[in-house]
């Protein structure tokens, strides 16, 4: 498994976790959280529990304009990559 699949996988947990009547084929690509039926309080509890399970140290703030699963999934990608040191 890619370093980008596990991160996809953790996002979907994530979000099921937070959304647990979505349908799990949902959560991917061009969707935004919004999209998907969460409220401002899910999404912050869904980046929270991403930043956890992942244990990066990050500013909600850098979260705020994400459009879509996507673009949320490329910076998390980033986000371990600068801490690895790649």
């Amino acid at each position: 498994m890619t370093a980008r699949a596990r991160i996809e996988e953790v996002v979907t947990e994530t979000v099921l976790d937070i959304l647990p009547g979505l349908d799990k084929d949902r959560v991917r690509g061009r969707a935004h959280l919004r999209d998907l039926g969460a409220d401002s309080v899910d999404r912050v509890e869904i980046i929270v529990g991403l930043l956890d399970r992942l244990a990066i140290q990050e500013p909600l703030a850098s979260f705020a304009d994400l459009p879509d699963i996507d673009a949320l999934t490329d910076l998390l990608h980033e986000l371990l990559d600068e801490r690895s040191g790649r």
